[in-house]
């Protein structure tokens, strides 16, 4: 083989590596595998074509190409493989892997730590509820007098996942196993502050299949804002993950996942019969673009009571919601943020549960409750370190008081307010102000100001 010859064939496979790098950088999310695939293919032939003329590589060489390409493709596609990746991880890294054999490795997460200063001003939380770790709406208390600011340290948002994909014939196989150490109940403040894993997410795909649990197909997380707080506009934010079968083709999602019918006493208690028979039904159309993102979701819910709970025996209702959500771009980094979800006998999806899904008639029989929900953020970049969010949230629920009694949530509201550094770009610094007013169906009142610090390093 001729000098000339062996650097024609190394040009001609550098270039093949270098087309399939930059085919990956500038895909789009619904052209990038097809690219991806039509470049290994044309890598294949220049393969071919030195053998022909008797440029033939070594086996170490062949493989240590196809390991470069193989590199290049997970870390343009990490994000569609493994799920979608809510907004709280602001720090856009790619997840750290390896390639073993067919086989795509990915690992990351996030440290975290939080320490806020909170304000209740009609009662006092006792130490490590999970109301003084994030905001949530229906922990507020209300109707009493005022108690002394508190401070709180938690670095309990911390997680780290574990992923995969994989190919068996002509079968996409992938996988995800997600632990944070949030609302544990093993730990405590005055020794050791230790607090056990638990369970995010843990789901296997087949081609268009995922299998396991993740984000509710009800629930659009790219459109989540950009905030300190766990999940920030609680009480406007559909947010639930549970176990569930979904099959996605294209734009289009269909599921079928886990029930749970919840319904309010007469005395405003919570209870949960444990009989459902049918799977919640989530549909959902995403739509991306250059604009951003819109989303529609669809919810339909067989809602049932067992039989002692009432003098007339088991009972059935419809639960059903809608939710449009998307986040639209704003010139080069600004965006809009936003979601809107009404819905009848859908409590548990909202809020973290602020209220429940239905209400018992003086018949026995169940009567869902409405709500209606939703958050608008916009997010602005002051410059290329440092940026700002401005939030706010909002519910009503419709409840049968004369069923369920005043002591329910009737509505909710939120403003939130950041600033946050980008020390690196694995590094984020910020403060966030939040007020959050709850008030009840009997007109008990009472509202939280909150003032959070928050440092995060992303892996």
């Amino acid at each position: 083989m001729t000098k000339i010859g062996k650097t024609a064939g190394r040009l001609a496979l550098l270039t093949a590596v270098s087309s399939v790098a930059l085919g990956s950088a500038w895909a789009q999310d619904s052209d990038l595998e097809a690219r991806v695939e039509a470049l290994e293919a044309k890598l294949d032939k220049i393969i071919e074509r030195l053998d022909d003329e008797h440029q033939t590589l070594t086996p170490a060489e062949t493989e240590s190409v196809r390991d470069a390409v193989r590199l290049i493709k997970t870390s343009a596609s990490a994000p569609k493989e493994f799920g979608e990746t809510p907004p709280e991880q602001i720090l856009a890294n790619r997840p750290q892997g390896f390639v073993s054999g067919d086989t795509e490795v990915k690992y990351g997460g996030f440290i975290k730590l939080d320490a806020s200063l909170t304000e209740f001003t009609a009662g006092e939380l006792p130490t490590n509820s999970l109301g003084r770790d994030f905001y949530i709406p229906g922990t507020i208390p209300v109707g009493g007098d005022g108690g002394d600011p508190v401070i709180d340290f938690n670095p309990r948002e911390s997680r780290y996942f574990f992923g995969f994909n994989t190919k068996h014939g002509k079968h996409k196989i992938g996988g995800k196993i997600e632990l944070d150490f949030q609302v544990t109940n093993d730990g405590n403040e005055r020794v050791s502050n230790s607090f056990s894993p638990r369970m995010r997410q843990a789901f296997i795909t087949i081609d268009n299949w995922l299998l396991g649990q993740t984000w509710s197909t009800f629930q659009d997380v790219s459109a989540l804002p950009d905030n300190l707080d766990f999940i920030g506009p609680t009480e406007g934010t559909v947010f639930e993950r549970q176990p569930m079968i979904r099959y996605t083709k294209g734009p289009f999602q269909i599921a079928l996942e886990q029930p749970e019918t919840e319904i309010t006493s007469s005395t405003g208690g919570r209870m949960l019969p444990g009989d459902d028979l049918l799977p919640d039904l989530a549909l959902r159309y995403n739509k991306k673009g250059a604009f951003g993102h819109l989303t529609v979701a669809g919810l339909f819910r067989q809602l049932k009571a067992s039989e002692d709970m009432t003098a007339n025996g088991a009972d059935t209702a419809l639960g059903w919601g809608v939710s449009g959500s998307g986040k639209i771009k704003l010139g080069k980094k600004d965006d809009l943020r936003f979601m809107a979800t009404y819905g009848d006998g859908i409590g548990r999806y909202v809020g973290v549960n602020i209220v429940n899904d239905a209400a018992f008639d003086p018949d026995g029989d169940l009567e869902t409750i409405q709500t209606t929900s939703g958050f608008v953020s916009l997010r602005h970049f002051w410059n290329d370190q440092w940026r700002s969010n401005l939030t706010l949230g909002y519910f009503n629920a419709d409840n049968p008081v004369a069923l369920t009694s005043g002591a329910v949530t009737d509505t909710v509201t939120s403003l939130h307010a950041n600033l946050i550094y980008s020390l690196t770009s694995k590094i984020d610094i910020g403060a966030e102000y939040i007020r959050a007013d709850r008030e009840l169906e009997n007109g008990a009142e009472g509202a939280m100001n909150k003032l959070q610090f928050s440092a995060r390093y992303g892996f």
